[in-house]
């Protein structure tokens, strides 16, 4: 087993991702949906981004009021980046994908990270270097009733801001591959509004 201690610097504003009223994913699908019962299937598949329009997004806080990133969103962070890299290198003649890193040898790499990688603590404090600030910034999406324009609002957390947090291995050999996702968080982050280069970030590892 391997545990590395990572500490995050972020070199861009990171954004919430939390819908400020808990409940605001829920509600909008029910006024959606005549069917109660689909309601929390809807939500998981929706998640907050499709009703980001319709409040806030903002960091969880701990029981000091300190805005925190959960475990899970670290691991999001690794499927993320673990899927982009895996396509790094194509494919060979025979259709078969060529491994060109750490993340295009990993099979079934979502389940290794659910089961094999694990990140701790379960709330991760993020120490910010100023104010908490606000991001607008309009969404548009193709509908099938036109484009759709509306306006998103966030929770900004500035640059300079960071976090610390321990990444344990259950085997060894994900070591590279966890120095590799890490590595690509300098060209695209973590949080809201990643594809804009929100919440990129730098690291250490120590051991």
């Amino acid at each position: 087993m391997k545990r590395m201690h990572v500490k995050l610097t972020f070199i861009e504003p990171v954004l919430g991702t939390w819908p400020s009223n808990q409940n605001i994913a829920r509600e909008f699908i029910a006024s959606k949906s005549p069917d109660a019962a689909s309601i929390e299937d809807e939500v998981a598949a929706i998640g907050a981004d499709a009703v980001a329009d319709k409040g806030m997004t903002v960091f969880p806080r701990n029981d000091d009021g300190q805005p925190v990133l959960y475990d899970y969103q670290v691991k999001g962070f690794f499927k993320d980046a673990c899927g982009m890299l895996s396509r790094v290198g194509g494919k060979t003649e025979t259709g078969k994908k060529r491994a060109a890193n750490e993340s295009g040898k990993m099979t079934a790499y979502k389940k290794v990270i659910d089961g094999l990688i694990f990140v701790e603590p379960r709330m991760i404090p993020i120490r910010c270097t100023g104010d908490i600030r606000e991001c607008q910034r309009p969404l548009r999406a193709q509908t099938a009733q036109g484009e759709r324009v509306s306006l998103a609002n966030s929770e900004e957390i500035p640059e300079g801001s960071g976090c610390e947090f321990d990444v344990v291995c259950l085997d060894d050999a994900h070591e590279k591959a966890v120095r590799e996702w890490l590595d690509y968080g300098r060209l695209r982050g973590i949080g809201q509004w990643r594809n804009s280069g929100k919440g990129r970030f730098t690291y250490e590892i120590t051991d």
